[in-house]
């Protein structure tokens, strides 16, 4: 399956940070930032939880099922953008099959003040240490990557860090187990992360699941209005949204236009 192919290479890349930025490191930068009280978990829910529809504006290079992405709009160009336009902005960061790297986040971290979303595959805490000392507001947890005792672990580590999370889905078993972290956001992701197909219609099919209290975000295949449209009538609170940004070289209108519909 594609998803074990990326958490193999993952585990590989891990190594390779470490011995460029040492655990050591990674944590006391990480507990500097909370001390000094840069940043803060509460930016990343609220900002998904004002009234209306949120969007969380993805910037990412690559993905398996796309391959390489034609950047229309240089990076810095386009976080203007999302800064006129979305709530949060979500940053690839994963090397082998997205072409990211925690690079980009930092250079994102300095060009706007929208909360900052880790968006990789999050299996070892070093990552939590390395999200935080770069600039993170929040994580994304994958519920289909991590067992039970991970899954809990990974959200209060990410919580003690005073970073929000985004604790991501795909079925009914999986919001069930990601329900008891007790997480604020639940997404759920159109995409299967095992052959990577996309069901616009998950979204949908999956909301009476979710309870009231927590904000639920749909994630991935949204490329049209009529996506928009369907998910809005579904009762999300809001979107992530990577390839219809990217492949569009005026993000800000077509966030305006999502919103306003």
């Amino acid at each position: 399956m594609i998803l074990d192919e990326i958490v193999k290479d993952k585990r590989i890349r891990l190594e390779e940070h470490k011995a460029v930025y040492p655990p050591a490191q990674a944590v006391s930068d990480a507990d500097a930032s909370v001390k000094a009280g840069r940043r803060c978990d509460d930016a990343f829910f609220a900002n998904l939880a004002k009234p209306g529809i949120s969007i969380i504006g993805e910037f990412k290079k690559a993905s398996p099922s796309l391959g390489v992405i034609e950047q229309k709009i240089e990076l810095t160009d386009r976080i203007d953008e999302y800064n006129a336009s979305v709530d949060a902005i979500s940053v690839l960061t994963e090397e082998d099959h997205f072409n990211g790297n925690i690079g980009y986040l930092k250079k994102v971290r300095e060009i706007t003040d929208l909360p900052i979303l880790r968006k990789d595959f999050m299996i070892d805490e070093y990552q939590f240490y390395e999200a935080k000392a770069a600039g993170a507001d929040a994580v994304l947890l994958i519920t289909a990557i991590l067992d039970d005792v991970q899954m809990k672990d990974f959200y209060d580590l990410a919580r003690g860090l005073q970073m929000g999370v985004l604790v991501e889905t795909h079925d009914e078993y999986e919001i069930e187990r990601a329900l008891k972290t007790d997480a604020r956001i639940i997404g759920v992701n159109n995409r299967n992360l095992k052959d990577f197909s996309i069901e616009i219609g998950n979204t949908k099919r999956l909301r009476k699941y979710i309870p009231e209290d927590r904000l639920y975000i749909a994630e991935s295949g949204i490329m049209s209005d009529e996506d928009v449209m369907l998910l809005k009538e579904a009762g999300v609170d809001g979107f992530l949204i990577g390839r219809a940004f990217m492949e569009s070289a005026d993000p800000k209108e077509l966030a305006q236009k999502w919103k306003s519909m």
